[in-house]
């Protein structure tokens, strides 16, 4: 009775789903929507708004005069970095592959070069660039051309360079 008196409303019971029916709870402070739903309306609204005032400084720039331009100008260049930021990184990816007219295409299952056997995820990677099996992953088992002796000379040379003392001490 004292909330009748008062004018005010009490909590509700129990905890209240959002009204966008996503599964989460939502709050009174976000309209009954959950935090996701809620930020999703917040951009969208801001965005018809951009949208709307771009299309205002569009038709009222071209019939305006020279004084107002670059007021506008500076807006737009504003309204284009607020849409910059509010681009979520899942549509950067969807235009840039579309943008990019060749889709991609599945690479086949992982062989070993030697025997043509799958072998998935446990494959070893050579130095020679190729990919091998269990049995041929071993460079005398797969004719490898790559030179190990020399990559191994070249790094025992770098690290260990020729230091020779002078014969005679300088005074």
């Amino acid at each position: 009775m004292e909330h009748d008196e008062m004018g005010c409303q009490p909590p509700p019971e129990g905890p209240i789903l959002c009204v966008n029916n996503c599964g989460f709870f939502g709050s009174a402070a976000n309209m009954n929507m959950c935090s996701k739903c809620y930020k999703d309306l917040i951009l969208k609204q801001e965005q018809a708004k951009l949208a709307a005032s771009s299309i205002e400084n569009i038709v009222s720039g071209s019939s305006s005069g020279g004084d107002q331009e670059p007021i506008a100008d500076a807006a737009n260049m504003q309204t284009d970095m607020v849409e910059a930021k509010a681009i979520s990184p899942q549509s950067i990816n969807a235009s840039s592959s579309a943008d990019a007219g060749e889709p991609k295409t599945k690479e086949g299952p992982n062989r070993c070069n030697t025997c043509k056997k799958r072998v998935g995820l446990t494959g070893f990677k050579c130095r020679c660039g190729n990919l091998f099996c269990g049995s041929h992953r071993y460079s005398d088992k797969h004719n490898c051309p790559f030179d190990y002796r020399t990559v191994a000379r070249d790094a025992i040379a770098k690290a260990n360079p020729v230091i020779k003392a002078e014969k005679l001490d300088k005074i």
